[in-house]
């Protein structure tokens, strides 16, 4: 089975850009269609964070992120099979000269890189610039043979230092402290452990404080990466170090990463990974926002 799946997304890398995108396209038509737990879950994270949308608006989005997210799925077919020189060529960076010269400079930095559909991309984008192994945290996925796929697409250029979630963070710290760069995505629901609340869109949601942890223990520098799909391929957008961070309030630093990616989803609202149940974990007493229809507006 994973050899047909590889060798597929192989022929596919070798299509030019266009027709991965349509053939996405239709992919991703069919997945809303035909998905409707997962169209459900992104209504719903959709309807609660975007308030001030109408339901038109609301399933014009839906159906706009499942095309996104479809599309997303199958680049992954030239970024992880296709020469790397074509990669280079689709894979755009844009930000000030004061980032990239801090991107570029020596020394501990901890990339945010929120969860857009572009992420691998962004990834790799980073992984080719970098002058030093990047550290990426994996989480397993479900299935073996994409687990498989993915883990190896990640590692192509060879300049990945892998850490895997259930091994702790431990050797993360000693890395940050080594001066390592760090690829960091924390903006998922990973369940109350360690989690605090913050608002994260408006909704109050579960959210593992390690962006503001990581970076005090390992003396870091934040920069945000935020990469967004476009008909040429990816734009990898890098912003400057923040300023002041981290502070001495924990809840206060968690909630200014939610405020920088909420920014960043405004701009982009369909590309954002709305199919993950973000919201699962709720504050106690309070009801599972997925289990009923809809809000209703």
């Amino acid at each position: 089975m994973k050899y047909l799946f590889v060798g597929l997304m192989r022929w596919l890398s070798r299509m030019p850009l266009k027709g991965i995108r349509v053939l996405g396209h239709g992919l991703g038509l069919l997945l809303w269609a035909f998905l409707s737990n997962r169209r459900h879950i992104v209504q719903t994270n959709l309807t609660l964070c975007f308030a001030e949308k109408s339901n038109r608006e609301i399933e014009q989005l839906t159906r706009a992120h499942f095309v996104q997210f479809a599309q997303s799925l199958l680049d992954r077919s030239w970024l992880w099979h296709a020469p790397l020189q074509l990669l280079e060529s689709r894979l755009k960076w844009v930000g000030t000269a004061a980032a990239f010269s801090q991107l570029d400079a020596y020394g501990t930095k901890i990339i945010l890189a929120p969860h857009f559909v572009g992420l691998d991309a962004g990834g790799m984008a980073l992984t080719l610039r970098a002058n030093k192994p990047v550290a990426f945290i994996f989480v397993p996925q479900h299935n073996k043979v994409m687990d498989e796929w993915v883990t190896e697409g990640r590692q192509r250029t060879g300049n990945v230092k892998p850490y895997f979630r259930r091994e702790g963070v431990k050797q993360i710290m000693s890395g940050l402290r080594q001066g390592e760069m760090l690829h960091l995505s924390p903006d998922m629901d990973f369940g109350p452990e360690e989690s605090i609340f913050v608002p994260f869109m408006g909704v109050n949601a579960a959210t593992v404080p390690s962006l503001p942890r990581f970076a005090r223990l390992g003396r870091a520098q934040v920069l945000t990466l935020v990469t967004r799909m476009t008909p040429e391929g990816y734009e990898i957008e890098v912003g400057e170090a923040w300023s002041e961070f981290p502070s001495e309030d924990l809840k206060a630093d968690t909630i200014r990463m939610n405020e920088v990616i909420e920014k960043s989803i405004r701009r982009s609202p369909s590309q954002y990974y709305w199919v993950h149940k973000r919201f699962k974990t709720r504050p106690e007493g309070e009801k599972s926002v997925y289990k009923n229809a809809v809000i209703s507006r």
